[in-house]
């Protein structure tokens, strides 16, 4: 028996290959398909299965593509009506996979057709769960995504998704490996863990959602309590899982297109296309084509881009490092933004040469901000999550979360400088870049945000004063 976890850090999701005797079972694969193929290759092995968890909202799944290459069916759990041929496993359904059987425990709750795969081994015992966006590490799946689509309030499906970890989940043996859908880092829960497996035991003592003397009334309100709503793309991602999409070998022919600056210039001004840079921060606030929008590669790019940028049918051009055009391209396509037209060729130096216009960004150190703290009345914006704010901030920052960023527009100062910071860098250039796209320019960044902020002494506090309320 092979269980092979494939993670991807900046979707925090897991991708599951499971092999026995020659036969392979994918789990919620990515959309880029070749590796689970390749290693089944390597492995003189045949993809036989494909299991969804359920239709996800975060990222596009490789379920389609990877049938289409091997031959394998696609196989949900039961109420799953999606739009192309697959196999809608019943309640409790076993798959033989080699000697292991794996089986269809429905368990709805964060979806209607959310469903929880157990493997047995060949002996017939329990081994692992495989629950998708059912169980988390440290938490369960938000109960708010399915809602219209299930014509239920979020209180209903955290309802069903207490009953289906008690009826379904917390009978199991306390020696079951838990392999979740996701880790630390995705918005499809609240306060996941940063491992990536676990014992269901270990879970039982330590996800609140597992507590035996939680009452259901309980269990939901601490599910429901504080959840911030999900990003803009999220159903459009699950109408892509549900519907079809292109195969990703299109898209990245389509997006792999090297403009010359003129062309480059010429693509932008005559469509409705964003320029999006992907470099390092530093070499953007260096140089950027002007209005041009910063979401690095090097950071959380695909969830960043969905929770800004939303629209996943958004024209985009690519300012992006040599060598690093695909990359940028299967990424956006990995949360469903699959119309990038092109990439500027030569990148920023060859729009230099070209004599096109520049633009820059101010920053300063955390030691120089410092001195202005001390000396002057600032305005001074975070830009960090609610939870990274409450732990600590400024006196008197106000609080600007990047997510919403374009909430707090008229809340910036429009003939004063004013600074911006995040906890290392990343988030405040990318708020940055947003407002100069919008016409704010007197925006100054703190390079190294929260922890240069800290080394410099600066002081911290926990009390939230009326101004930084939201």
């Amino acid at each position: 028996m092979t269980i092979e976890q494939i993670y991807t850090g900046c979707l925090a999701q897991g991708a599951y290959y499971i092999e026995s005797e020659g036969e392979v079972a994918i789990i919620d694969p990515l959309r880029e398909v070749k590796n689970y193929i390749d290693i089944a290759k390597e492995n003189n092995a045949e993809i036989k299965y494909i299991f969804e968890t359920h239709f996800h909202a975060d990222f596009v799944s490789g379920h389609l593509t990877l049938s289409k290459e091997t031959g394998a069916p696609i196989i949900y759990g039961p109420t799953a009506n999606p739009s192309f041929e697959a196999t809608i496993a019943e309640d409790g359904q076993e798959f033989k996979l080699g000697k292991l059987t794996i089986k269809a425990l429905h368990t709805p709750g964060h979806t209607m057709e959310s469903t929880t795969y157990l493997l047995k081994d060949e002996n017939g015992k329990d081994h692992a769960i495989f629950s998708g966006d059912t169980l988390f590490l440290g938490d369960v799946g938000r109960p708010d995504l399915a809602q219209k689509a299930a014509n239920m309030t979020m209180e209903d499906l955290a309802g069903l998704s207490f009953d289906s970890l008690r009826t379904k989940i917390m009978p199991l043996a306390d020696d079951v490996i838990v392999y979740p859908g996701h880790g630390a880092g995705s918005a499809c829960g609240k306060n996941m863990m940063k491992e990536t497996v676990d014992t269901l035991g270990n879970q039982k003592q330590m996800n609140y959602a597992l507590r035996a003397d939680m009452t259901k009334e309980e269990f939901v309100k601490e599910l429901t309590d504080g959840l911030l709503p999900p990003p803009l793309y999220f159903p459009l991602n699950v109408k892509l899982n549900k519907e079809g999409y292109t195969h990703i070998d299109d898209v990245i022919k389509q997006g792999a297109k090297a403009l010359s600056p003129e062309a480059f210039e010429t693509t932008a001004n005559n469509t409705e296309a964003l320029i999006l840079d992907v470099r390092h921060q530093i070499d953007f606030m260096k140089g950027h084509i002007p209005r041009s929008i910063f979401i690095g590669l090097k950071g959380g790019f695909a969830p960043w881009v969905g929770a800004l940028i939303a629209d996943v049918n958004q024209a985009l051009l690519l300012v992006v490092d040599e060598g690093n055009e695909e990359e940028a391209i299967t990424r956006l396509s990995r949360v469903g933004f699959d119309n990038t037209l092109g990439y500027l060729d030569g990148g920023i130096a060859a729009w230099k040469t070209a004599g096109k216009e520049i633009d820059d960004m101010e920053s300063i150190s955390a030691e120089t901000f410092k001195i202005k703290l001390e000396t002057e009345n600032i305005p001074v914006f975070d830009v960090r999550k609610e939870g990274e704010f409450m732990a600590g901030h400024i006196e008197n920052a106000h609080f600007t979360p990047l997510d919403n960023i374009n909430k707090h527009l008229n809340e910036f100062p429009e003939n004063e400088p004013f600074y911006v910071h995040c906890a290392g860098g990343y988030r405040s250039v990318i708020a940055s870049s947003i407002l100069k796209s919008r016409g704010i320019h007197n925006v100054i960044d703190v390079a190294g945000g929260m922890g240069a902020i800290k080394k410099a002494g600066i002081p911290i506090t926990d009390f939230v004063c009326p101004s930084t309320q939201k």
